[in-house]
């Protein structure tokens, strides 16, 4: 009687592709740089591409991965920011906000 082992697979596959789901659902969009709330803080998904003459603040190196803002771990491509709620800030990216770590 193959029923139980049946029964078991559907089992174990409904609850990894519920797992799946459930991630897919919690998944961040990425801050635009359109965004109103990025304009006015002169976010660049990208630093190299900030004008330091309009942002005299901005130094080489700085980006949004060594921000002390940055919610994302080591190594990630992005992580959240408390100035964008509800989306994630590329690691590589830098805003006028940016404060240094520790």
């Amino acid at each position: 009687m193959n029923l139980p082992v049946s029964r078991r697979v559907f089992m174990m596959t409904l609850a990894a592709s519920g797992a799946a789901l459930a991630t897919r659902a919690n998944a961040q969009a990425m801050v635009d740089e359109k965004d109103a709330q990025a304009g006015a803080l002169g976010y660049a998904a990208e630093a190299s591409r900030v004008d330091a003459k309009k942002y005299a603040k901005y130094a080489a190196g700085q980006n949004c991965a060594s921000c002390a803002l940055y919610q994302g771990k080591a190594g990630d491509k992005a992580g959240g920011c408390p100035l964008f709620a509800g989306k994630q800030v590329a690691a590589a990216g830098w805003c006028s906000a940016w404060a240094k770590k520790g």
